[in-house]
Protein backbone atom coordinates (compact mmCIF):
# COMPACT_ATOMS: atom_id res chain seq x y z
CA UNK A 1 0.00 0.00 0.00
CA UNK A 2 1.09 3.55 -1.24
CA UNK A 3 1.13 6.50 0.98
CA UNK A 4 -2.45 7.69 -1.65
CA UNK A 5 -3.71 4.37 -0.49
CA UNK A 6 -3.42 4.75 2.53
CA UNK A 7 -4.86 7.82 2.71
CA UNK A 8 -7.90 7.00 0.75
CA UNK A 9 -8.26 4.10 3.06
CA UNK A 10 -8.49 6.51 5.92
CA UNK A 11 -10.54 9.36 4.47
CA UNK A 12 -13.18 6.36 3.18
CA UNK A 13 -13.40 5.70 7.22
CA UNK A 14 -13.59 9.28 7.94
CA UNK A 15 -17.58 8.95 6.30
CA UNK A 16 -19.55 8.49 9.01
CA UNK A 17 -20.52 9.27 12.40
CA UNK A 18 -18.55 7.01 14.24
CA UNK A 19 -14.97 7.60 15.95
CA UNK A 20 -12.25 7.88 13.77
CA UNK A 21 -10.44 4.30 15.09
CA UNK A 22 -13.82 2.32 15.13
CA UNK A 23 -14.30 3.45 11.77
CA UNK A 24 -10.87 2.79 10.47
CA UNK A 25 -10.81 -0.85 12.24
CA UNK A 26 -14.78 -1.48 10.29
CA UNK A 27 -13.06 -0.55 7.15
CA UNK A 28 -9.95 -2.39 7.66
CA UNK A 29 -11.69 -5.81 8.57
CA UNK A 30 -13.20 -5.39 5.64
CA UNK A 31 -9.82 -6.31 3.26
CA UNK A 32 -7.57 -9.05 3.04
CA UNK A 33 -5.55 -9.95 5.78
CA UNK A 34 -2.67 -8.39 3.28
CA UNK A 35 -4.06 -5.33 2.83
CA UNK A 36 -4.25 -4.74 6.73
CA UNK A 37 -0.67 -5.77 6.96
CA UNK A 38 0.39 -3.14 4.05
CA UNK A 39 -1.99 -0.76 5.98
CA UNK A 40 -0.40 -0.77 9.36
CA UNK A 41 3.31 -0.85 7.46
CA UNK A 42 2.19 2.37 5.68
CA UNK A 43 0.75 3.47 9.03
CA UNK A 44 4.43 2.87 10.84
CA UNK A 45 6.14 4.48 8.15
CA UNK A 46 4.19 7.69 8.34
CA UNK A 47 4.94 7.39 11.92
CA UNK A 48 8.58 6.95 11.86
CA UNK A 49 8.70 10.00 9.31
CA UNK A 50 7.53 12.23 11.99
CA UNK A 51 9.72 10.84 14.81
CA UNK A 52 12.01 14.09 15.10
CA UNK A 53 12.71 16.12 17.80
CA UNK A 54 10.67 19.23 16.49
CA UNK A 55 7.45 16.99 16.37
CA UNK A 56 8.19 15.90 19.92
CA UNK A 57 8.78 19.55 21.15
CA UNK A 58 5.33 20.41 19.45
CA UNK A 59 3.95 17.15 21.64
CA UNK A 60 4.99 18.38 24.26
CA UNK A 61 4.13 21.92 24.33
CA UNK A 62 0.48 20.32 23.81
CA UNK A 63 0.38 17.73 26.60
CA UNK A 64 2.03 19.49 29.37
CA UNK A 65 5.14 17.58 28.72
CA UNK A 66 5.37 13.89 26.87
CA UNK A 67 6.78 10.50 27.66
CA UNK A 68 7.98 8.09 25.10
CA UNK A 69 4.62 6.25 25.28
CA UNK A 70 2.63 9.74 24.84
CA UNK A 71 4.78 10.16 21.81
CA UNK A 72 3.82 7.30 20.17
CA UNK A 73 0.37 8.52 20.80
CA UNK A 74 0.92 12.20 19.43
CA UNK A 75 2.26 10.54 16.39
CA UNK A 76 -0.63 8.58 15.74
CA UNK A 77 -3.03 10.97 16.27
CA UNK A 78 -0.83 12.71 13.73
CA UNK A 79 -1.31 10.47 10.85
CA UNK A 80 -5.22 10.16 12.63
CA UNK A 81 -5.85 14.09 11.75
CA UNK A 82 -5.80 13.15 7.97
CA UNK A 83 -3.39 13.88 5.32
CA UNK A 84 -3.18 17.56 5.43
CA UNK A 85 -2.98 18.57 8.56
CA UNK A 86 -0.35 15.14 8.60
CA UNK A 87 1.56 17.10 5.89
CA UNK A 88 1.18 20.27 7.53
CA UNK A 89 2.78 19.12 10.78
CA UNK A 90 6.03 17.35 8.91
CA UNK A 91 6.58 20.35 7.26
CA UNK A 92 6.64 22.70 10.74
CA UNK A 93 5.30 21.39 13.07
CA UNK A 94 4.63 25.22 14.33
CA UNK A 95 1.53 24.81 11.89
CA UNK A 96 -0.27 23.01 14.53
CA UNK A 97 -1.13 25.91 16.40
CA UNK A 98 -3.02 26.61 13.64
CA UNK A 99 -5.47 23.57 14.28
CA UNK A 100 -8.80 24.88 15.42
CA UNK A 101 -8.54 21.51 17.87
CA UNK A 102 -5.41 22.72 19.21
CA UNK A 103 -6.36 26.08 19.80
CA UNK A 104 -10.12 25.18 21.52
CA UNK A 105 -7.77 22.88 23.99
CA UNK A 106 -5.12 25.26 24.60
CA UNK A 107 -7.86 27.62 25.74
CA UNK A 108 -9.79 24.77 27.78
CA UNK A 109 -6.30 23.89 29.31
CA UNK A 110 -7.02 20.74 27.61
CA UNK A 111 -3.29 18.42 27.07
CA UNK A 112 -5.11 15.38 25.24
CA UNK A 113 -5.41 16.53 22.07
CA UNK A 114 -3.95 14.77 19.08
CA UNK A 115 -2.88 12.11 21.61
CA UNK A 116 -4.39 9.38 19.85
CA UNK A 117 -3.88 5.66 21.45
CA UNK A 118 -6.23 3.93 20.52
CA UNK A 119 -5.52 4.69 16.84
CA UNK A 120 -2.29 2.78 17.62
CA UNK A 121 -3.90 -0.48 17.51
CA UNK A 122 -6.51 -0.14 14.29
CA UNK A 123 -4.77 -2.71 12.43
CA UNK A 124 -4.62 -5.59 14.56
CA UNK A 125 -7.92 -4.75 16.12
CA UNK A 126 -8.85 -5.16 12.84
CA UNK A 127 -7.01 -8.23 11.86
CA UNK A 128 -8.04 -9.91 15.09
CA UNK A 129 -11.93 -9.39 13.84
CA UNK A 130 -11.08 -10.97 10.40
CA UNK A 131 -9.41 -13.38 12.01
CA UNK A 132 -10.74 -14.44 15.26
CA UNK A 133 -7.29 -14.53 16.46
CA UNK A 134 -6.34 -12.09 19.08
CA UNK A 135 -2.70 -13.30 18.46
CA UNK A 136 -2.87 -13.85 14.92
CA UNK A 137 -2.07 -9.96 13.99
CA UNK A 138 1.41 -9.99 15.98
CA UNK A 139 2.29 -13.04 14.51
CA UNK A 140 2.11 -12.00 11.26
CA UNK A 141 3.00 -8.52 11.78
CA UNK A 142 6.16 -10.21 13.06
CA UNK A 143 6.64 -12.06 9.56
CA UNK A 144 5.66 -9.10 7.39
CA UNK A 145 8.13 -6.90 8.34
CA UNK A 146 11.07 -9.61 7.87
CA UNK A 147 10.00 -9.47 4.85
CA UNK A 148 9.76 -6.17 4.13
CA UNK A 149 12.77 -4.33 5.82
CA UNK A 150 13.74 -0.74 4.82
CA UNK A 151 16.46 1.26 5.44
CA UNK A 152 16.05 3.60 8.74
CA UNK A 153 15.24 7.20 7.72
CA UNK A 154 17.71 10.30 8.42
CA UNK A 155 17.43 10.60 12.66
CA UNK A 156 15.82 12.61 14.92
CA UNK A 157 17.26 15.97 13.90
CA UNK A 158 18.61 18.37 16.43
CA UNK A 159 17.99 17.30 19.80
CA UNK A 160 16.95 20.31 22.29
CA UNK A 161 16.00 21.28 25.69
CA UNK A 162 12.19 20.84 25.89
CA UNK A 163 12.36 22.71 29.47
CA UNK A 164 13.90 26.26 28.11
CA UNK A 165 10.78 28.22 27.53
CA UNK A 166 13.19 30.97 25.46
CA UNK A 167 14.18 28.29 23.12
CA UNK A 168 10.63 26.79 22.89
CA UNK A 169 9.22 29.86 21.64
CA UNK A 170 12.20 30.76 19.43
CA UNK A 171 11.61 27.27 17.55
CA UNK A 172 8.06 26.90 18.30
CA UNK A 173 6.26 30.58 18.69
CA UNK A 174 3.04 30.03 17.63
CA UNK A 175 2.91 26.83 19.67
CA UNK A 176 4.72 27.99 22.74
CA UNK A 177 2.49 31.55 23.06
CA UNK A 178 -0.73 29.10 23.05
CA UNK A 179 0.60 27.16 25.99
CA UNK A 180 3.65 28.66 27.65
CA UNK A 181 2.44 32.49 26.78
CA UNK A 182 4.38 35.48 25.39
CA UNK A 183 8.13 35.59 26.37
CA UNK A 184 8.90 38.46 28.43
CA UNK A 185 9.15 42.00 26.85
Amino acid sequence: MDNEAFWRALDAAKDGDKPLDVAVVDHLSALPAEEILAFEHRFSRLRDAVYRWDIWAAAYLIGGGCSDDRFSDFTAGLVALGRDWYERAAACPDALAEHPAVRIAAAAGDQEVIFDEGFNFVASRAYERLTGDSDAFWEAWEAYTEATTEEDGEGMGESFDFGDAQQMRRRLPRLAALHIGPGPG
